[in-house]
């Protein structure tokens, strides 16, 4: 059976663009008779806020979307993800890295820059000496993955065929923070294994992270689930949805007495899946969906005319 996953982050709000992505996840999976599993990404502690779950759950709740199983949270699999990566260092597929970003800065007289948008400066092995038996640093560490030097290719629902050799256009990356705690990369895996996911949508921004994540599918000699990286929603200046560009939380359209029968019909119209803006609700267009009319490119709105006058959609 096809197990999707909705992963919302309660560091904030959910906005338009998460929106669209959830529909997406939603429309892809219930079009092909899957589960939907509900999980909280909940390991930003710092940044995570109480109310952003219950508010999450009540936005999806307002699109429409429904799910099968859970909600589950990243937080109680704390144990999982340190088995793990305990395992990770048993294989010396890993080793504990001191360096700050300005030691990496400086370590390049020429920085690598990595192709991908919104990627630093590949990492230049500075610690990769360490191996298993070694002296592990007094100093704060993080635990650092060793990338295959190798192609890696996989099938985008989206963007069709994509290929990348980890080592040399991404580097070596932190499987945790300097503070022990896991990171994105570490617990997404271990998430989707535990919850048997086979597909997964997600943000055109993260295909950088799905080499990494396919590299350590190949270490568990696990078979990764095949995705699907949709377009983002940007403002007007060309940069993601942010504060600056206005208010495009959920609850804001919500409160100004948006219906979710127009966000629904903005989503599925702003990525070429429908041909026209007249409201629908979000169940309705399950049948119709089709990856191959997906839009590639990224949108750009204007979240403060969007919905301007709310009434007007529903006239």
């Amino acid at each position: 059976m096809i197990r999707a996953r909705l992963a919302p982050s309660p560091t904030g709000a959910q906005h338009l663009g998460n929106a669209r992505t959830h529909l997406v996840a939603y429309w892809a999976l219930r079009k092909a008779g899957g589960q939907m599993v509900l999980r909280i990404d909940d390991l930003d502690s710092p940044r995570v806020k109480a109310w952003a779950v219950d508010q999450a759950i009540e936005d999806l709740n307002w699109l429409g979307i429904d799910w099968d199983v859970g909600p589950f949270r990243q937080t109680d699999r704390l144990g999982q993800y340190q088995a793990t990566l305990e395992t990770l260092i048993h294989q010396d597929r890993v080793y504990p890295c001191t360096c700050s970003r300005k030691d990496i800065a400086e370590a390049l007289s020429a920085p690598h820059e990595s192709r991908f948008r919104g990627e630093g400066p590949i990492y230049p092995g500075t610690c990769a000496g360490w191996h298993v038996g070694d002296a592990v640093p007094e100093q704060p560490f993080c635990w650092r993955f060793r990338v295959s030097d190798q192609p890696m290719e996989f099938e985008d629902d989206v963007l069709g065929p994509l290929v990348c050799n980890p080592a040399r256009e991404l580097g070596d990356f932190p499987l945790t923070h300097k503070d022990g705690k896991p990171a994105y990369q570490l617990a997404i895996v271990v998430d989707d294994l535990q919850d048997s996911i086979t597909q997964v949508v997600r943000g055109n921004d993260l295909v950088p992270s799905t080499f990494r994540q396919l590299d350590l599918y190949r270490q568990f000699d696990r078979e990764p689930p095949r995705y699907a990286h949709v377009p983002l929603v940007r403002g007007m200046d060309g940069r993601r949805l942010a504060k600056r560009h206005g208010d495009t939380r959920l609850s804001h359209y919500r409160a100004a007495g948006t219906r979710p029968e127009q966000v629904v019909a903005w989503a599925a119209h702003s990525l070429g899946l429908i041909d026209d803006q007249r409201p629908r609700v979000a169940a309705d267009l399950i049948a119709t969906f089709d990856w191959s009319k997906c839009e590639h490119d990224d949108s750009v709105i204007d979240p403060e005319r969007l919905f301007d006058p709310p009434a007007a959609a529903s006239s």
